[in-house]
């Protein structure tokens, strides 16, 4: 680790590698951040180990234990979660442990960056994107209310959507102050080495035309934000997408969009679809961020075919750990950490088995940490 001789200061993170490949991912981006140098990062760095995941349930009979919880409030300033390998079929007592944690942590938004110097679009042109997506965490049709009733032509089933303005309102505010953060970011970079080279834009995404009252709520909502904060409306352009063309614009053009803020259900398709364009899960991180909490998250499960092979792509996990720092206002250090993971991939050598190379997870950590 850095020196920090210099500084009292010190961020604490907790690390919670839960199921399969998070064992090896979470550690080898433990290994980046403590590779970073004390002139990026002046704080010191301490981590807490702690437990969560469906094989500890299994073993304790609780996914997310409240020992857990408390040294998250207690004693964590962000936190890094693994994978976790939720059942294929309803289990007893078990409910998800990250599901678990953004509801107690109140980790409104999910936030998720798709970044490639050369995406696969649809018409088999190489595109460079930097995109981010802002998914709302809380509501929609992720509420679970859900029924099952018999009618004179046979069962009928029936979902309850909720869209308010306080959960609108908050995934709005996430999305205009990252538009402006990513900006700062990349001031911080040569303008030629830059992929998006605009004035920052969000992207509004619903379906408005079709549910008039809920997505149309969703809509004003952040909207008002927009309007209503006036650095917001004299930096950031602002558009709007319904959700089939967004989805069809993100695979034909990605390099048209920069910060897109969707509900929910809308959130956790596009999110998932965009990487697609990256071309592996295992490079695609995310954030479920609060008020006063972040945690770090890749985008891909706990892959128990290939757990304890050393194999695993631990990109997104690293990329994961680089918006916590990001998000606890260590932009320099975030920033450090992205551009050593971009030219790692670029030299077209470091690649794991995901990417069709032979590349191990710790030939991949320590070649980032090289570049640090």
């Amino acid at each position: 680790m850095a020196s920090t001789a210099s500084t009292s200061k010190a961020l604490t993170i907790g690390l919670i590698p839960a199921d399969g490949i998070g064992r090896e991912v979470i550690p080898a981006a433990r290994q980046v951040l403590e590779a970073l140098p004390c002139d990026i990062m002046p704080s010191r760095l301490s981590f807490v180990d702690l437990d969560a995941g469906f094989e500890y349930f299994q073993k304790h009979g609780v996914a997310l234990p409240e020992k857990t919880l408390e040294a998250l409030k207690d004693s964590c300033d962000g936190a890094l979660f693994g994978a976790v390998s939720s059942p294929s079929h309803k289990v007893a007592g078990y409910s998800s442990p990250i599901v678990g944690l953004r509801k107690k942590m109140d980790l409104y938004a999910n936030v998720r960056p798709v970044i490639s110097g050369a995406a696969a679009t649809a018409s088999g042109e190489k595109r460079a994107i930097d995109m981010l997506i802002i998914r709302e965490n809380t509501e929609c049709l992720y509420i679970k209310e859900e029924e099952q009733h018999e009618g004179p032509n046979g069962k009928y089933a029936t979902a309850k959507r909720r869209i308010s303005e306080f959960a609108s309102r908050r995934a709005g505010e996430m999305a205009f102050s990252m538009a402006l953060q990513r900006e700062n970011m990349r001031q911080q970079v040569p303008l030629a080495e830059r992929t998006w080279k605009a004035r920052p834009k969000v992207t509004i995404v619903h379906k408005s035309n079709v549910l008039s009252v809920t997505d149309g709520l969703w809509r004003e909502t952040v909207r008002s934000v927009y309007t209503g904060n006036s650095e917001y409306s004299s930096k950031i352009d602002i558009e709007e997408q319904l959700v089939d063309s967004m989805v069809y614009r993100m695979f034909r053009e990605p390099e048209a969009f920069d910060v897109v803020v969707a509900p929910n259900m809308y959130g956790d398709i596009i999110s998932d679809g965009a990487a697609a364009l990256v071309g592996s899960l295992g490079l695609v991180p995310s954030a479920n961020v609060g008020d006063n909490f972040v945690v770090g998250e890749p985008v891909h499960g706990s892959a128990p075919d290939i757990a304890g092979k050393n194999i695993a792509n631990p990109i997104a996990a690293i990329r994961s750990a680089a918006m916590l720092l990001e998000r606890t206002g260590y932009g320099s250090a975030a920033l450090a950490i992205y551009r050593a993971v971009d030219k790692a991939l670029e030299s077209g050598q470091i690649k794991t088995p995901d990417l069709g190379g032979k590349a191990t997870t710790t030939k991949v950590t320590e070649a980032v940490c090289k570049l640090l």
